[in-house]
């Protein structure tokens, strides 16, 4: 039986070896998908199991995504591009290092049918999946992205993959169409203490946390009077790609995968 691991710390808010093991067994697949939380001194000796093929592959979440490359021997173009590993597969000797993030949140903006076409977007956070979520939005064609990190270091550090972003000190606001929350700020119901009542009407207010369903930033967007959307459509689709990677078969999404998640 294979085995197969999603890595992070922390890990227990992970849905990834419920929707996993699920599409195994639609499939009929002799494998099994687990979680593990690691420190970053495991990293290196976790990589090298991989290697020796007693996993099969693993994904990768917080704080990892970046951590992990100098142990890769390959990237795929969109991994390098952002510097981000969220799928390491095993192919032909090598360890290979993939972005799903970028598809996963493609997907899940198409499917609101909201256009950010020509618009401002506001990103409140700089680590884990945002250089994932810019890539994805400037391929969608977005006016202007900026960033705003509680550490604004690391939010200046992104300017080295995308030289165009605006940095915005934590605390302040700006003019946006579509604000998201990619801090970790709601895995255990924090509020973000921000004050987006001046923030116009027609915005939308996205969360990548998609356990729990409804944070607090989600909440104070309704509140106001925005359209909101939590992460768990880019989490599906982001799995799809990986679980694409690794078995060559690509699973069903239908609302029973939505149903699945909605238990937890």
């Amino acid at each position: 039986m294979k085995k197969y691991l999603v890595i992070g710390n922390p890990i227990d808010h992970s849905l990834s070896p419920k929707l996993q093991n699920w599409w195994l067994k639609e499939n009929n697949i002799d494998a099994k998908y687990d979680k593990i939380k690691l420190e970053d001194h495991e990293i290196k000796n976790f990589i090298q199991t991989i290697k020796e093929q007693k996993i099969a592959g693993c994904n990768v979440t917080v704080p990892f995504k970046k951590t992990v490359i100098p142990f890769l021997d390959k990237l795929s173009p969109e991994a390098e591009h952002t510097q981000s590993v969220n799928t390491i597969t095993f192919d032909n000797g090598h360890l290979v290092g993939h972005n799903t993030d970028i598809v996963g949140f493609d997907s899940a903006i198409r499917k609101l049918n909201f256009s950010v076409n020509g618009k401002k977007v506001l990103i409140l956070g700089a680590g884990g999946v945002v250089p994932s979520i810019i890539f994805a939005l400037k391929n969608m064609n977005v006016q202007e992205i900026t960033i705003s990190n509680r550490t604004k270091e690391k939010a200046e550090n992104l300017r080295v993959l995308f030289k165009d972003l605006k940095i915005l000190e934590w605390g302040n606001l700006t003019d946006f169409h579509m604000v998201i929350n990619a801090t970790s700020l709601g895995l255990n119901n924090e509020k973000i203490n921000l004050n987006f009542s001046s923030s116009g009407n027609d915005r939308l207010f996205y969360d990548v946390i998609y356990n729990p369903q409804e944070t607090q930033f989600l909440k104070m967007g309704k509140k106001l009077g925005y359209r909101t959307e939590n992460g768990k459509t880019m989490f599906v689709y982001q799995a799809l790609e990986a679980f694409k990677l690794w078995h060559r078969i690509e699973p069903k999404v239908n609302t029973d995968t939505f149903k699945l998640l909605d238990n937890d």
